[in-house]
Order: C-alpha cells, then structure tokens, then sequence
C-alpha cells in the first residue's frame, strides 16, 4: 500500500483549519522543534501534516517504515509515549527508534475516533533534550488529539448525512415520476372503459348486461378516485401541497349540496341527515364516515358560520377509532399499521387534512361510542388576498 492510498486521510486532516494552530502550540509547549498529525494502520504510518523546523525532511503524504517507529507499538497499546532525553532514558537508550533517527525528545498521543478506531497519532520530535516532565504538557496535547479526532468524527458523520440526503432526494424525484407516470398511464385505459360502458349501456336492453355494465361504472369510478388520490398524495407529500383555487362565492351551500348528492348517488345504502348553510371539501369526509359507520344510523353532515369562520361538521355511528390509531389517523398509508381494513389506500383523510391546511383551516376528529365520530374542518370565512 503506497501513500497515494492515504489520501482521503491526508485530505481530512488537512480541511480541520484548527490542526495548523494545534501543531504550532504543541512546538511551544514541548520546545521540540517538529510537530506532526499521522495516519497510523497496521502496515504504513503516513504523515498527514507536518510543522517541521529541524529539516526532517517529511511532507504530507510521505511515509515511515512502521517498524521503524513508536507508533506501531502505541496503536497496539493506546498510550502515550514521552521521552525528554533517550540516551538517558533506562528503556529508549536501546530502542531502535530513537538510533535510527537520532531523536533525543519524544512525546506521541494517540487519535482515537468515537467508535474506538484508531486513526494515528499526533506527535513531536526534536534531537536535542527537551523538559516534557511537566503533567500539563501530556494532558494539553491529549486534548488536542481528542479534538482532531472529534473532527474527524464530524466529518465522517456530515459525509454520512450527505450521502443519506442524495439518496433520499433521488428517491424522491424516482417516486414522484413513477407516481405522475402512473396516473397519466391509469388515466388512460380508464377513460376508454368508461366510453365503452356507455357505448354498452346505449345498446344494451336486457337487465343481467345492465348490471354489469352498472357495476363496470361504478369499479371505474372508484379507480378514478383512487388515482386522484394517489395523484394528491404525491403533491402533498412530495410536492409543493395539493394544489386549491381560492374563489368567492355568494352561496357555497349548493357546492355542499352536489357534493352530497354525488356521494349520495354512488352510496344508495347510506343515509345522511344534513344542514347546509355554507361550503367547502366533503367527499372524503363523507366516503370515511360511509365506509366505517353504520348503516343502521344516518350519517349527519352540517355547515354553518360560527363568528368569523366555516365550520364542517361530518358525525357517524359505530366502533369508535381505537386509541393506538388517533395519532395516525391523518397520516397516510397508516390504515394497516393500526390493524385496519378496508378498502383504499388510506388516503381519504390525509388528502382532507392536506386541503384544510392549504384553506389556512384545521381538521380535528372525536371519537366516542355515545356521540360518535365526528370530523370537524374549521376555515377563515374570509382570505386577505396578496
């Protein structure tokens, strides 16, 4: 393994703007007159910056012969070294290291990461004697080897994130071209069904192909609810919001009414008791209350102003919503993790929590088996146009 191997670690000690600043204090604080940062493996020691004033003749990027330092032995026991003066010193007089170099003053801290991998060390060296007696010298240069490796550490965890980013936002632009691709392509054959069961129904006469043409109309158009919904999931979760037209009218009371009647048309077995004043958003309100309320109870839908607001009131009888499933409930694709069933894709109420925002409102539900479930939509009655 060659130095140019060691350039990503050359390049992380080299962005940290602090080790410049480090390497020069450790020289003041030691009186040793050469500073180093070094990448330290099993094989190679690799210097990664270097504050050098005796002319040792290492750049970043160069290498030692392992064997040939201290380092080695301090990567298998994770403990300084120091030495102020080796021909003295009872262990490094006859140590390898210091000969092959002509050092006379030592000192070597290791780096080791938060996850307890050891990157190298950070070191001085100077071949005349030096006093390193003095506690605060070890414990100063300790500190500033755990900042270089909290650094690193920094560094490893933004590269982490960044890469976790890219991914989810390509994920993203994927998922919101396969959900557009999917609803221009569904819309299609869609459309070609529904011309063919008018066409069907225009010559049919006997009663069997009239239901089945009926219940053709009727799958058709919950699929085409179905991909509205899937359609304003995407724009909501993965685009600017779901689009709205804000529009003044004299009498929203008969949007209310058409809406009603439309679910109405499509859901002859459910019964609603209604008062309609004012309007806004219904369908989906209205499509939940139908498929989780009783059909014993009539459904009971009310619209009036209250002070400066709309208020949306849609109440049902039945099983009240478990608890576990209230902080879910607006959320989409939750159904299943509640232990839900039915059918759809548990979109129907996020969708409406999605509009009544986009409206400046809010969307709130009650659950109780004595009065029911009640989903209430409040908006401004009045907007402040830009």
């Amino acid at each position: 393994m060659t130095s140019s191997d060691f350039s990503q670690d050359v390049n992380a000690i080299h962005s940290i703007e602090a080790v410049p600043v480090i390497l020069s204090m450790v020289k003041h604080l030691t009186g040793m007159r050469f500073a180093a940062v070094a990448r330290v493996t099993e094989r190679n020691w690799v210097a990664c910056a270097v504050d050098d004033s005796i002319e040792f003749g290492l750049k970043p990027g160069d290498e030692l012969v392992l064997e040939s330092t201290i380092c080695h032995e301090i990567r298998q026991h994770r403990k300084p070294v120091i030495f102020g003066h080796a021909s003295e010193h009872p262990v490094f007089s006859l140590h390898r290291t210091p000969k092959t170099y002509g050092l006379e003053s030592y000192i070597s801290i290791p780096i080791i990461m938060a996850n307890g991998d050891f990157f190298g060390t950070l070191c001085a060296i100077d071949s005349v004697p030096a006093h390193l007696d003095e506690p605060a010298i070890a414990k100063t240069l300790t500190l500033f080897a755990q900042l270089i490796a909290m650094s690193l550490d920094t560094q490893n965890n933004l590269q982490i994130t960044k890469a976790a980013l890219a991914t989810a936002h390509e994920h993203g632009r994927l998922r919101e071209q396969f959900v557009a691709v999917l609803g221009h392509d569904l819309r299609t054959p869609l459309s070609a069904i529904r011309m063919s069961a008018d066409l069907l129904e225009a010559k049919a006469t006997d009663k069997r192909s009239l239901n089945l043409i009926s219940a053709i109309r009727s799958s058709s158009t919950r699929m085409g609810i179905l991909i509205e919904n899937v359609l304003d999931f995407a724009r909501g979760r993965m685009g600017g919001g779901i689009p709205i037209k804000r529009q003044l009218v004299d009498d929203l009371g008969i949007t209310l009414r058409l809406t009603l009647d439309e679910v109405q048309s499509s859901q002859p077995e459910a019964t609603f008791v209604h008062s309609l004043r004012i309007s806004q958003l219904l369908s989906n309100l209205l499509g939940n209350a139908v498929t989780h309320g009783s059909t014993a109870t009539p459904i009971t839908v009310q619209a009036y102003a209250e002070e400066n607001e709309i208020v949306i009131a849609v109440t049902n009888h039945g099983t009240p919503i478990p608890q576990q499933l209230m902080p879910l409930l607006f959320e989409p694709f939750t159904r299943s993790e509640a232990g839900q069933r039915g059918e759809g894709l548990g979109l129907g109420l996020y969708i409406a929590s999605q509009i009544a925002t986009a409206h400046n409102g809010t969307l709130n539900v009650v659950s109780i088996i004595e009065s029911g479930t009640c989903f209430v939509a409040r908006f401004p009655a009045q907007f402040k146009w830009a």
